[in-house]
């Protein structure tokens, strides 16, 4: 298939588009930076350099690039701006959405989150509630309500991503918070996937029928059964414990993407956490 992955050079797209060009796929994928333009023509795709705000530039994109499924994989999280992050899941999906309209796009996979539900001790699936409380909600539920339009949208719910290239690595910004001591155990639900995983559910989505779908791992995990592992494997104390922490969020159950085909291969942080320990010793 003719496949444009819009945000290519980010941490799940740039691990998704050597997979889809592996299975046979003709990818063109979008950055905003004309110097992460080679990055994505090495890896034997066709780059495209896009602002996703440009309504006009991403209707002629699509246009002229025609193709069968649109994967959305933008984000702007790298320096923390959950505000601008927000607006681009408003503007940029919808940008997107009337573009594939217009170039009769019927198939769309868009990242969304999978921490928005509402709190809860029972691991959520896709027809719980979102938290209109959160402060992500208003993007989220935006992008999600534009890409439900098209025919066949396919919403993956990821969890917290970690890995090479994300704020888990060890120069990312959680391990950061670890090493001041800002962050300490506490019951708060966290659900887990890894990078590659994540990237892996979008190549498999491609066969999926719309709706969301959770794309975590096996083992969700509150904040006081995971930071001693993270806080080894990065070579640091562990925090103390938060004094009068509350539970927050809620466990997360990945069992309709196992229905659907998709397995992580990496099933528990408690892996990936200690083969990043494993990466740094090296």
């Amino acid at each position: 298939m003719k496949i444009l992955v819009a945000g290519a050079t980010g941490v799940v797209g740039s691990r998704l588009v050597p997979l889809l060009v592996q299975a046979g796929h003709e990818v063109t994928g979008t950055t905003r930076s004309a110097e992460r333009a080679d990055a994505i023509a090495a890896q034997q795709a066709k780059p495209l350099v896009l602002d996703a705000f440009d309504s006009p530039a991403v209707h002629d994109a699509v246009l002229a690039v025609r193709p069968d499924v649109i994967v959305h994989q933008l984000t702007d999280l790298s320096g923390e701006d959950f505000e601008a992050n927000s607006r681009l899941r408003i503007e940029g999906t919808r940008n997107l959405v009337s573009a594939a309209k217009a170039a009769n796009v019927e198939v769309m996979i868009a990242q969304s989150i999978g921490w928005l539900y509402v709190p809860g001790d029972a691991p959520a699936v896709e027809d719980d509630a979102l938290d209109p409380t959160l402060p992500p909600y208003e993007g989220v539920a935006a992008l999600e309500e534009a890409v439900a339009e098209l025919p066949r949208g396919v919403i993956l719910r990821y969890g917290a991503l970690y890995g090479p290239g994300t704020w888990y690595a060890p120069d990312g910004a959680i391990a950061d918070r670890v090493r001041a001591g800002s962050l300490r155990p506490s019951p708060a639900w966290t659900s887990f996937v890894h990078a590659d995983d994540a990237a892996a559910a979008a190549l498999t989505a491609l066969d999926w029928p719309a709706g969301p779908v959770n794309i975590v791992d096996d083992e969700p995990a509150t904040t006081a059964d995971w930071l001693p592992v993270y806080s080894a494997a990065l070579g640091v104390p562990l925090p103390g414990t938060a004094r009068h922490a509350a539970a927050t969020g809620r466990p997360v159950s990945n069992r309709k993407a196992l229905d659907l085909g998709w397995k992580p291969q990496i099933p528990s942080w408690r892996l990936g956490f200690a083969a990043m320990e494993s990466a740094d010793q090296t």
